[in-house]
C-alpha cells in the first residue's frame, strides 16, 4: 500500500532545509546552497527519484567519509574546446556545476565544447545540467555513468553496466525547450527506490529476475536487474555512454563501479560529461529557435491515435510540474516526510516547515 496523500511544501522551505542539513554535517554554506538548490530543482520538475529522497543517503555517505567536503575541484587537462575536471571526490552537483560553467565559456569561444569529469559523485537528474546551456542560447548534452550496476550485457547475467543516462536540452523561441532526460534502462533505479518508499509495486517491464520472469516487488530488486530500453539497442547505448562519460575520463566503468547504495565509504570515482553547442556558431540563434517552435507545433498538432488526448514533447510535462509545484508547493509523501524528520532529529536542526 502507498503512504498517505502527499502534502505540499514550498520550494524555498525545502531548499533551506536541505542546506541546513548539509551545513550541519560540515559542508561549507556556499556549497550547501548550490547542492540544495539543485536538489530542489529536481523536485520541482518531478524528478523525485533523484531529489530529496537522496538526502539521507548523501548524509550517511558524508558521515562515513565517502565524500570530500573540502574538495579542490580542478582542471587537469585542457584545450580550447575541451577540458577534463578532477572532482576530488566532491558532491557531484558541485563538480557538474563547475563543468557546465566551463563548457558554456568554451562553447562561446569555440562554438562547441566538451568537458568531462572524474572523481565525481551522484549529481541528481541529468537534465539539470543539460538545461544549464539554455540561458546561453546553447544546446546542452549530458552523459553519466550510474552509481551502481543494475544492467547485464544483452543475454548475460552479470551486472556490468548501469543506467548510464543521457540528457539533451534544445532551446525554443516561444515554446517550452525540448528537454530529453532518460536512462538507458526502462526505469532509472531512483524510481525503484521511490516505489519502495511509497510502498508501491513496479509495473511489469521494469525488471526481471535471473530466470527471466517479471519482477514486480521493488523490495526484491537485488534478486534481478533492470531491463534496457529497446532490448539490445538500450544495452548498446548504456555501453557507449559509459565509455564516453567514464572510460574516456579515467572514471569507473564496468566492474570498477562502486554500488553507492551499499558502500558508503569508498570513493565512487563517478564519471560524467557535458557538451554545449552555441547556436550562433550555426547562424542566427533566434531563427533556429523559431524553427524549433515550428517543429514542436507540427508534432503537437499532428493526427492522433484514438483515445490520445494530446501529443507531448520531451520536457513539456516537467515544465508543467515546475510551474504547478512552484505555485502550489512540492508534494512530499508521508514516508519521505518521516525520513526527513529523522534526518532533522539526528542532526539537531529545525524540521522541514
Amino acid at each position: 500500500m502507498s503512504d498517505a496523500p502527499p502534502t505540499p511544501v514550498h520550494a524555498e522551505h525545502l531548499r533551506e532545509f536541505v542546506a541546513r542539513a548539509f551545513v550541519a554535517v560540515g559542508m561549507p554554506a556556499g556549497d550547501a546552497g548550490i547542492v540544495a538548490q539543485l536538489m530542489t530543482e529536481a523536485e520541482l520538475q518531478g524528478s523525485d527519484g533523484h531529489g530529496v529522497i537522496r538526502l539521507a543517503p548523501y548524509i550517511r555517505r558524508i558521515k562515513a567519509g565517502g565524500i570530500n567536503l573540502r574538495p579542490e575541484i580542478r582542471v587537469i587537462e585542457e584545450r580550447p574546446a575541451t577540458a577534463l575536471i578532477d572532482g576530488d571526490n566532491a558532491m557531484g552537483h558541485l563538480v557538474m556545476s563547475r563543468a557546465a560553467q566551463l563548457a558554456s565559456a568554451k562553447a562561446r569561444q569555440c562554438g562547441i565544447a566538451w568537458v568531462g569529469a572524474r572523481l565525481s559523485n551522484h549529481a541528481g537528474p541529468a537534465s539539470l545540467y543539460a538545461r544549464m546551456a539554455l540561458p546561453h542560447d546553447m544546446i546542452g548534452l549530458y552523459f553519466a555513468v550510474g552509481n551502481a550496476n543494475h544492467l547485464p550485457p544483452w543475454g548475460g547475467l552479470e551486472m556490468l553496466l548501469s543506467t548510464n543516462p543521457i540528457a539533451v536540452a534544445i532551446p525554443a523561441f516561444e515554446e517550452v525547450p525540448v528537454v530529453l532526460d532518460m536512462a538507458t534502462t526502462v526505469a532509472a533505479y531512483g524510481k525503484v527506490k521511490a516505489k519502495v518508499q511509497r510502498g508501491e509495486m513496479m509495473p511489469e517491464g521494469w525488471m526481471i529476475d535471473r530466470q527471466g520472469e517479471p519482477l514486480l516487488d521493488p523490495k526484491r530488486a537485488d534478486e534481478g536487474f533492470l531491463l534496457p530500453i529497446g532490448g539490445h539497442k538500450g544495452y548498446g547505448l548504456a555501453l557507449v555512454f559509459g565509455l564516453l562519460a567514464g572510460t574516456l575520463n579515467g572514471a569507473a566503468m564496468g566492474r570498477e563501479v562502486i554500488d553507492f547504495n551499499k558502500d558508503f565509504k569508498s570513493a565512487t570515482n563517478t564519471g560524467q560529461a557535458i557538451a554545449m553547442i552555441d547556436l550562433a556558431a550555426f547562424g542566427d540563434a533566434a531563427a533556429f529557435k523559431q524553427r524549433v517552435d515550428t517543429v514542436v507545433r507540427d508534432l503537437r498538432a499532428s493526427e492522433r491515435m484514438p483515445q490520445v488526448d494530446r501529443i507531448w514533447l520531451p520536457g513539456e510535462q516537467s515544465q508543467a510540474r515546475r510551474i504547478a509545484y512552484g505555485r502550489d508547493g512540492i508534494p512530499i509523501g508521508a514516508a519521505l516526510r518521516k525520513v526527513l524528520d529523522g534526518v532533522a532529529a539526528d542532526l539537531g536542526i529545525a524540521a522541514l516547515a
